[in-house]
């Protein structure tokens, strides 16, 4: 078995602000093998982006990181060319510019931010396929070109030199996904890929990205809110909520035996074909605020299992069994080791 892509080990980041510090995420770790997909869930304001963007280092002041590792698997800074791993939190930001791109590249929710609307496309790809790959202009010229038809834009030779402004939505979304995939990246975070388009859209989104996937056999993060895109295309799913992580397992395990009673409220908001409701359940309460949380479990004030010990101190992230891991002393179907 190969080593993973990507390592995260309890990572914090973390925002002083002047009403005291926001903690935005508090304690996530997980693995991410090759041609693996991630779907990464939970209310807004549960710490996904913050979580993506920390591993991007994207992270500016007021943000740091107080605790924690991306251990990120890469040969771009050996000597002899071997593989190994590297902590992307201790990296300086002119070191980090040979990461993000070539090695690590991220797709945001609105292409048009993402896209500069004064540049054609042409100029903003090869661009991005010059400065991590040591190749002429003609051939990332050429490079770009293929990868647009790749992703479904016809008459590739010609709209290459258009502006953003002159495709639809969903095709400035593939052309995004393009650039992402320009260098070969082991690693691509979609950050709410398909938000903005139209059902069929997304679902031609969705397939495409499968496609490159397999393709280019690169591992993908998907943060969403729509857990009909995680049953789609991931492989496992990460529950978070208030900045930490409440579960953690494979897709199928997730739908069909979730353990956290956030997990299971969650699924009970949405429609399911595999799951006949007269009603659909919304979740009470509001999400926390993250300024100064107390040392508790996030969830605990919207518990309907709650009890005593939750109130007294924050369970572990821990496998329950195989593959499968939550943050709760009451879970929903098996009592955890020590909750006696």
């Amino acid at each position: 078995m190969s080593e993973p892509v990507l390592i995260v080990e309890n990572l914090k980041t973390y925002f002083d602000i002047a009403e005291g510090t926001v903690k935005a995420v508090n304690g996530v770790s997980f693995t991410l093998n090759k041609n693996e997909s991630l779907g990464v869930v939970g209310e807004t304001g549960s710490g996904k982006s913050v979580t993506m963007k920390t591993i991007m280092g994207l992270i500016k002041k007021p943000g740091y990181i107080p605790e924690g590792k991306i251990l990120f698997y890469t040969d771009e800074f050996s000597k002899d060319g071997k593989k190994e791993y590297i902590d992307l939190t201790k990296l300086p930001y002119n070191q980090f510019t040979r990461i993000r791109g070539k090695h690590v590249a991220m797709i945001f929710q609105d292409p048009m931010t993402s896209l500069n609307p004064m540049y054609t496309v042409a100029d903003q790809m090869i661009e991005t396929i010059m400065y991590h790959q040591n190749v002429s202009e003609e051939e990332a010229r050429k490079r770009a070109i293929e990868l647009l038809r790749k992703v479904g834009i016809p008459n590739a030779e010609e709209r290459i030199d258009d502006y953003p402004f002159q495709f639809s939505g969903g095709q400035r979304q593939r052309i995004v996904i393009a650039i992402g995939l320009s260098c070969n990246p082991e690693l691509l975070i979609a950050d709410e890929p398909t938000t903005a388009l139209d059902v069929t859209i997304q679902a031609q989104i969705l397939e495409l990205m499968k496609d490159l996937q397999n393709e280019f056999n690169t591992a993908m993060i998907y943060i969403t809110h729509d857990l009909s895109v995680v049953a789609e295309i991931a492989d496992k799913v990460m529950v978070m909520y208030g900045g930490m992580q409440m579960e953690l397992a494979d897709v199928n395990t997730i739908f069909e035996k979730p353990l956290h009673p956030y997990t299971h409220m969650l699924l009970n908001c949405i429609p399911r074909h595999d799951a006949k409701k007269e009603e659909l359940e919304p979740i009470p309460g509001q999400p926390p605020i993250m300024l100064d949380p107390p040392e508790l479990c996030p969830f605990l004030p919207r518990c309907p299992k709650a009890t005593d010990r939750c109130r007294k101190e924050l369970a572990p992230f821990k496998e329950v069994e195989q593959g499968h891991y939550i943050r709760c002393w009451n879970p929903m179907d098996v009592e955890m080791e020590g909750d006696k």
